[in-house]
């Protein structure tokens, strides 16, 4: 596995998920929140997980005030779902989202550590990654290979 630049930071496959993302300039409000959650010892586990990383742009897209409710104290339930159903569980390459799309008629349905799915197709060139409220993220790096799983890095945040 390749080492791959993301936020201005080298990602190492021998580092964890949590470690890698500590160091991504683009993924700073990603690792508060996951702080905030109290999710750094889960992703920094065995997994292996699939993680679609919104970056800073991408929660700076939200509501205004959105991200600062989130990381308040009392909704940390709330965070921690909107978190997770950007996790899925197993290795993901992109190979593998190629194969599940194929067998799937051009879609495939990934269910996510949250509960929810999310739906995955290729939108041109692109991964396309659709929450339940019909709204799409674009793959802007894919296969940031990790030792507990891979990073895909999203231009939009996705809401269960």
């Amino acid at each position: 596995d390749k080492t791959v630049m993301v936020g201005g930071a080298a990602m190492y496959p021998s580092k964890n998920i949590i470690e890698n993302a500590m160091h991504s300039k683009d993924h700073t409000t990603l690792v508060a929140a996951v702080k905030a959650a109290g999710l750094v010892d889960t992703l920094s586990g065995a997994g292996p997980f699939t993680v679609f990383a919104p970056t800073n742009e991408a929660f700076a897209a939200l509501p205004a005030g959105t991200v600062d409710s989130l990381l308040k104290p009392e909704n940390k339930a709330t965070l921690t779902k909107v978190l997770t159903y950007h996790v899925v569980p197993g290795r993901l390459t992109a190979d593998d989202l190629a194969k599940a799309v194929e067998s799937g008629d051009g879609k495939a349905s990934l269910k996510t550590v949250e509960g929810d799915s999310l739906s995955v197709s290729k939108d041109g060139e692109r991964w396309a990654i659709t929450d339940d409220k019909g709204n799409t993220a674009h793959v802007t790096i894919g296969n940031v290979m990790q030792s507990n799983g891979v990073i895909h890095v999203i231009d939009k945040v996705l809401m269960p």
